[in-house]
């Protein structure tokens, strides 16, 4: 359909020109317009809520319906057995039960029989909710122990490349004989965050000259010790509850030691374990076994 345009006579160019709606006029049609639709919107809204029922609502009423029902059908059960019982009574036939069964009506033998299935059912709730406390008990001592296990690295090493030396026999760099090495050495530049492996709790903090320089001892609990390294600044105070995943120091150079890195090690009651075993939450299977082949070459430790 055509659009019709509209044309005025404009008495002082004594023209007929085209007939232009102002931009201002526009607008406020079209705020006008706007406006009137919220507001309609808003009363059917308004009626909707007033007058529709909600899905809850209609829930509600089936479930008072359906209840009503049921309660009058006991009513019904009721009456019939008030009948029962009356007419054995007029036969000299009393009704099974403990007791004078005259000064009992049916209510009173239902009452009586729903006050026995609630006290059982209340047993048996009591009975459920110790079952349910020590599953919980259960879990959360199994999820706690789980945290404490060391599982992740304690120097960000993605690509694998900052193990330099890993446990067991190696080379000592300042006598150069075989030595015994408990653990696992990061090669990182100075500086670099060192993170707690499990939760748990900072046994010591401290520093030895010929030894491992700054280093932190946590206890994580289950039998479990962590300790790192040759620290340039320690983070940690003894006592301080930690994370995994939280900072506790840097890398340094500190101790008996020949560059920066950090010296992991792993203890299992007392004894100390190769840490390669105790990244599962850091590695796939196919980097678990690099990891291994990385740390079993035989090379000179750092410390």
């Amino acid at each position: 359909m055509r659009k019709v345009r509209k044309y005025f006579y404009n008495t002082t160019t004594h023209r007929y020109e085209k007939f232009v709606v102002p931009l201002r006029t526009r607008l406020l049609r079209a705020l006008g317009f706007l406006s009137a639709s919220t507001v309609t919107a808003l009363i059917i809204v308004a009626i909707a809520y007033r007058f529709l029922p909600s899905p809850g609502e209609k829930r509600s009423k089936q479930d008072i319906d359906r209840l009503r029902e049921q309660y009058s059908a006991l009513q019904k059960n009721l009456s019939t057995l008030d009948a029962s019982i009356a007419d054995s009574i007029r036969s000299g036939k009393p009704a099974p039960r403990t007791g004078d069964p005259y000064k009992y009506t049916a209510t009173d033998l239902l009452i009586n029989h729903l006050e026995d299935d609630v006290a059982a059912l209340q047993a048996r709730i009591r009975m459920q909710r110790r079952s349910y406390d020590t599953l919980e008990h259960l879990v959360k001592t199994k999820e706690d122990m789980l945290a404490a296990i060391p599982a992740i690295q304690p120097v960000s090493n993605k690509d694998l490349s900052h193990i330099a030396s890993g446990f067991g026999y190696r080379i000592d760099p300042i006598y150069k004989t075989p030595k015994m090495h408990t653990g696992l050495d990061y090669a990182s530049a100075m500086g670099t965050p060192i993170y707690a492996t499990a939760n748990g709790k900072v046994a010591s903090t401290a520093f030895e000259e010929k030894g491992y320089g700054n280093h932190v001892v946590i206890n994580h609990g289950y039998g479990y010790q962590t300790l790192y390294g040759h620290m340039v600044r320690i983070k940690v105070r003894p006592g301080a509850a930690v994370k995994r995943g939280e900072v506790i120091g840097w890398v340094g150079n500190t101790g008996k030691s020949t560059g920066p890195h950090c010296h992991y090690e792993v203890i299992r009651n007392g004894e100390k374990i190769d840490p390669v075993h105790y990244f599962f939450n850091d590695l796939s299977a196919s980097d678990y076994e690099r990891l291994v082949k990385i740390a079993a070459a035989s090379n000179q430790s750092f410390d």
